[in-house]
C-alpha cells in the first residue's frame, strides 16, 4: 500500500485518568500496526508522555499542531489544548472529563471535515463529561447529533452482532418506547449495515421479545403479541429475513444466535449482558447507521486498574481492525452499487 493510501484513523483518548491512553499506546507499541493505518491521537504531548514513562513503553510519538501535518508511518498526536490537565489515576475529575470532551469533539470535527477517515473512541466517564456541549448518555447519541444518519449501537464479535432497539434509557421507559415505527427503523439500519458494512447479501436477523417468555400469550404482558410480532410479519412482507420474537434466555442458552447474522434486543441489558458474558474483552462497539465509521472497545474507563499496567488492549485493537474492515467494505459497496443501471 502506498503511504498516501493509508487509512487515517482518528483516536479520541477518553478520560485521561482511566485506561484509554494505556490501551491505545499498547496497541501501537507494536510498530507493525502502522502497516495497516495511520493513527492520529487527539490529546496532549504531556499526558501521553506521562503514560509512556509510567508504563515503560517505547512509542515514538509525532506531535503535530494541525491535521495537514499528518505523517504516514508514525503515531501522530494532535495537541488539542495548551491547558494543564493534571493526571489523577483512577479518579473521575472535572479536568479529565473536559479533556475527554475536547478529544472527542476535536476528533468528531476532523471526521466531519474528512481530515480523518474513521474514528475509534477510548472510554469516557458518562458523568464527568456532562456539560453544555455534551448532554448525552453516551458516545452513540453524541455522534448521531453531530453526524448524518440514524444510529444503531451494535456490540459485535466475528460470531455475534447484537443491536439495540432502545439504547441508554431507563428500564421504566422501555415498554412505552417500543413501537412499530422504532422496530422498523432499527431493523432497516441493521439490515443496511449488514449488507454494506459486512458484505452479507441476504442477512438473517433475529428480534428478541420484550417480556419474559415473550409474554406467554398475554399472561406476562401483551407487547410481544400486539406490537413486536405483527411488526416482524410486516417487515417479512418486504422480503427481509427477519424472525422472532424470541425469548432472550432460551435464545442465548440454546445458542440459537449462531443461526443469525444479526440480533436485535429490545433494551440495553437484554443484549449487552449475554454479549459480555460470551465475549467480554474481545468485543467491539460499532455505531451503525451513520455516514461515518466509529468503533470502540467493549469496556469502560477501568478506573480500578488505571496506571497499573494491567489493562488488556485486545478489545481496542479489535475495535481498530473492525473499523478498518468496515470502512473498506463500505467503500467497496459504494463502488459496486453507484453505477448500477436503473430499470425503467
Amino acid at each position: 500500500m502506498d503511504k498516501s493510501d493509508k487509512i487515517i484513523v482518528g483516536i479520541s483518548l477518553g478520560d485521561s485518568n482511566g485506561i484509554g491512553i494505556e490501551v491505545v499506546l499498547k496497541t501501537f507499541n507494536d510498530r507493525r500496526m502502522l502497516d495497516f493505518c495511520t493513527p492520529v491521537l487527539f490529546g496532549t504531548t504531556k499526558i501521553v508522555s506521562y503514560y509512556k514513562k509510567l508504563l515503560k513503553l517505547e512509542n515514538n510519538i509525532h506531535g503535530i499542531h494541525s491535521l495537514d501535518k499528518i505523517s504516514h508511518g508514525k503515531i501522530n498526536l494532535l495537541n488539542i489544548t495548551k491547558d494543564e490537565v493534571p493526571v489523577n489515576l483512577g479518579t473521575a475529575t472535572e479536568q479529565s472529563g473536559n479533556f475527554a470532551l475536547q478529544s472527542l469533539s476535536t476528533a468528531t470535527n476532523a471526521l466531519k471535515n474528512n481530515s480523518i477517515d474513521l474514528l475509534v473512541t477510548a472510554p469516557i466517564n458518562k458523568e464527568n463529561i456532562q456539560s453544555d456541549e455534551f448532554s448525552f448518555p453516551g458516545h452513540t447519541e453524541y455522534l448521531e447529533e453531530n453526524l448524518e444518519g440514524k444510529s444503531l449501537m451494535i456490540l459485535m464479535t466475528e460470531e455475534l452482532r447484537i443491536g439495540l432497539i432502545t439504547g441508554h434509557i431507563p428500564i421504566s421507559l422501555v415498554a412505552e418506547t417500543i413501537s412499530e415505527e422504532l422496530i422498523k427503523e432499527k431493523v432497516e439500519i441493521m439490515y443496511t449495515s449488514l449488507v454494506q458494512d459486512f458484505g452479507i447479501s441476504k442477512p438473517k436477523i433475529a428480534v428478541l421479545g420484550l417480556n419474559p417468555h415473550c409474554g406467554d400469550k398475554g399472561v406476562i404482558g401483551t407487547e410481544d403479541d400486539t406490537i413486536i410480532k405483527p411488526t416482524i410479519d410486516k417487515i417479512k412482507e418486504s422480503g427481509k429475513l427477519v424472525f422472532g420474537p424470541y425469548a432472550s434466555d432460551g435464545f442465548f442458552g440454546s445458542k440459537t444466535y449462531t443461526q443469525f447474522d444479526g440480533v436485535l434486543a429490545m433494551y440495553h441489558d437484554q443484549g449487552l449482558a449475554p454479549f459480555k458474558a460470551l465475549s467480554f474483552g474481545n468485543g467491539v462497539n460499532f455505531t451503525a447507521g451513520l455516514n461515518k465509521v466509529r468503533t470502540s472497545p467493549d469496556h469502560g474507563t477501568g478506573f480500578d486498574i488505571a496506571g497499573k499496567n494491567t489493562a488488556n488492549e485486545a478489545s481496542f485493537k479489535e475495535a481498530l481492525f473492525t473499523a478498518l474492515k468496515i470502512y473498506k467494505n463500505r467503500n467497496e459497496h459504494k463502488n459496486l452499487t453507484k453505477n448500477i443501471l436503473k430499470v425503467k
